[in-house]
């Protein structure tokens, strides 16, 4: 065979070579092409939906917030907001000029916003519909709305701290913050195809990613509770002008809270005019020494150990020597004299309570004291809670253990008392406190129930048996007179406790006055506590002022529960002998009037008592009212007559106090005491007309 020329070869060459790069660079495009088509796919879409596309996000509407019985607490409702689209803005300068009045923001900073570069930006968020409709009617290119959630309060004030408050994107306070995660949702955004400048195209397609909705919060709290709750809370801040009064209630049987509030509070919707001190829910949040409340858990453990016997004798001398020190009884010296132990607890003698201690030792007082959750969180389901703070048991001698068994030197909450009263009185069951009890998407589905949950038995059934029982006979005989209902079994405990000061030390005149109670006592459906801090209007004792508050709510609690009356005969209604209290002081009126169940009232500034109602010899039902006017001189009423601060008394007091002034009286509405003109303070002639206004202290 002939071979070919060399010119041929080189040519055939050439072309097995051109025919191999052509072939590879035909593999290099198929493989780059499969790469960019099926590896690459869904990024370079994304990239690519990105260029061709804007958005604008849409807020998912917020969880509602219900009570037990399904009433709303918090809702949301739908606001527009004014969003700019940067590069469909034709005039950044004249957009920023005609937008500024009407939104109410500087041209600068709207001219900063308009040439941003950002497919979409927010101007004002949650605008008013007229502020909406006037931005409308400028028809500015690139200037477009967007929907969001607005929260809102149908209670007003109601439930506030408990409640909490939302910022502009998220819960800042309360449950709000507290279950965010649940509450907030998932933003949506609405798509939308537009060309190089930004500008939509027309009937092109459109893309919505729907807002996912945030899920709804059934409570344990009811909102009619709640109410009569800070009603009476309201009252009290009136009637007593503290410096902060609580109160927190709670079902002993599951450790459901029912109500928990503080006076002052604030209005979430405009939470930043108020005090930031009164945002948080103080039952929760704050600790304090609790006084003779305190006293219960002594009692439960004494009981418990076999160390109480309600008929053995004990003699009070006023005061019991404690490691070289006399640690005084609220007789202030005098003592109860010989006395059983049941009516020692009735009466809160302090001795008795230091014996008790001093019997248990402190390895079991202290065991006890920490079984029923002193010094630790209870884990209920509300941010910021206190765990108080009780002695290290390495830290307690014979002194911190005479202190603690009558509740001084031991800082604990108000949910904490609550709790371990429930526990002294539902068998002896310490329960979780817990507020929210169930959560539910936006088709009513329960995706989370939260059941009552045991911590752990204190005390055994028989022991809370009896404490219930003893608890009963301070309201029917001891200093918690005050707080009874007639016809309903109410076991209770008052306390008073002087407030320690940021140094450590006590602070003099200032004092905490607390009162807890269950009802009823054979089968415990409801507990409550409450706490004034600092009164400056009367006696500071809980017997005189936070017994009184607990009737009320009580009085209006078994009627709404419908907790049926005693089944025993009800025992007449007992007369007392209003006693001669002209001439004495506070304190000692206090003590005249406490001994017969009567309660004291205060008006006027002065160091003497020189008129009181009814009068002295008057034969009146315990819890009767005797209301007295204070001067600094002994015997009569100061010549220059200064208006005393009426709030908080009744149309009937309002006129016997003025009419011991000489002065007239004109009345304005009903209930309560609410506002007077001429002011208080302020200096006026006998026989002038005082205006007096009465209302509900609380609004509905």
């Amino acid at each position: 065979m002939a071979e070919l020329p060399v010119t041929q070869v080189a040519v055939r060459k050439k072309i097995l070579i051109t025919l191999f790069l052509f072939a590879l660079a035909f593999l290099a495009l198929t493989g780059r092409l499969a790469w960019i088509q099926i590896v690459q796919a869904d990024q370079l879409y994304e990239q690519a939906w990105e260029q061709w596309n804007r958005s604008i996000p849409t807020r998912s509407p917020r969880g509602s917030i219900y009570d037990r019985h399904g009433r709303l607490l918090a809702g949301s409702t739908t606001v527009e907001t004014v969003v700019a689209i940067p590069l469909r803005i034709e005039d950044s300068v004249r957009t920023a000029q005609l937008l500024s009045p009407i939104l109410e923001m500087e041209e600068e900073k709207l001219l900063e916003l308009l040439t941003m570069d950002l497919s979409a930006i927010y101007l004002k968020r949650r605008v008013g519909s007229e502020v909406a409709q006037a931005v409308r009617d400028l028809k500015l290119p690139g200037i477009v709305f967007t929907t969001e959630g607005q929260r809102y309060y149908p209670g007003y004030t109601l439930a506030s701290q408990l409640l909490g408050f939302v910022g502009m994107d998220q819960g800042w306070g309360g449950l709000e913050i507290y279950y965010e995660e649940y509450l907030k949702g998932r933003e949506g955004r609405m798509f939308f195809p537009s060309d190089r400048k930004g500008r939509q195209i027309p009937h092109d397609i459109k893309r919505y990613v729907p807002p996912k909705e945030g899920l709804d919060l059934s409570l344990t709290i009811d909102e009619s509770i709640q109410f009569i709750v800070e009603r009476e809370l309201a009252r009290a801040m009136l009637e007593y002008q503290p410096k902060q009064a609580m109160i927190i209630a709670a079902d002993p049987r599951t450790g459901a809270i029912l109500a928990a509030a503080a006076k002052p509070d604030f209005d979430p919707l405009n939470y930043s005019e108020f005090d930031p001190n009164y945002w948080a829910l103080a039952p929760v949040t704050d600790s304090f020494e609790p006084g003779s409340t305190f006293k219960l858990v002594t009692m439960a453990a004494a009981i418990e150990e076999r160390q109480f016997n309600r008929n053995e004798i004990f003699f009070c001398s006023g005061y019991a020597n404690v490691a070289g020190y006399k640690i005084g009884c609220w007789t202030a010296g005098r003592g109860h004299g010989a006395i059983n132990f049941l009516q020692a607890i009735q009466s809160s003698c302090n001795p008795a309570f230091i014996t008790l201690g001093q019997r248990l030792g402190k390895d079991k007082l202290f065991a006890y004291i920490n079984a029923f959750g002193f010094g630790q969180a209870t884990g209920i389901d509300y941010p910021g809670e206190a765990g108080g703070l009780v002695f290290n048991l390495s830290q307690v001698g014979a002194l911190e253990l005479a202190t603690t068994s009558f509740g001084q030197g031991v800082s604990v909450t108000p949910l904490q008392q609550i709790m371990a009263v429930s526990a002294m009185v539902n068998g002896g069951f310490l329960m979780r406190p817990y507020m929210v009890r169930e959560m539910r998407d936006s088709e009513e589905n329960i995706v989370y129930k939260r059941e009552p949950e045991v911590v752990r038995q204190v005390i055994s059934r028989e022991t809370s048996r009896q404490v219930a029982e003893i608890m009963e006979s301070v309201i029917a005989q001891g200093s918690g007179r005050n707080a009874a209902i007639e016809g309903f079994r109410i076991g209770g405990k008052t306390g008073t406790a002087q407030k320690v000061g940021p140094g450590g030390a006590y602070l003099p005149g200032q004092f905490i006055v607390s009162f807890i109670g269950v009802v009823p006592v054979d089968d415990p459906q409801f507990v409550l506590y409450i706490a004034v801090d600092s009164a400056t209007r009367g006696a500071q004792w809980g017997s005189q002022i936070g017994a009184p508050i607990a009737r009320r709510v009580l009085m209006d609690v078994v009627n709404y529960l419908q907790i049926p009356s005693a089944s025993a005969p009800l025992q007449p209604v007992e007369q007392v002998e209003v006693p001669d209290l002209q001439g004495l002081t506070v304190n000692e009126a206090a003590e005249q009037v406490e001994v017969g169940g009567l309660l004291l009232r205060i008006v006027g500034e002065g160091q003497y008592i020189v008129k009181q109602t009814p009068k002295a010899g008057a034969k009146v039902a315990q819890q009767t009212q005797v209301v007295v006017y204070l001067s600094d001189e002994q015997g009569r009423v100061n010549g220059a007559i200064s208006l005393p601060d009426l709030r908080g008394f009744t149309i009937r007091e309002t006129g016997e106090i003025l009419s011991w002034l000489g002065l007239n009286f004109k009345a304005e509405g009903s209930g309560v005491a609410v506002r007077q003109l001429p002011e208080s303070g302020a200096e006026v002639e006998s026989g002038a007309e005082i205006k007096v206004y009465f209302d509900s202290p609380l609004e509905p």
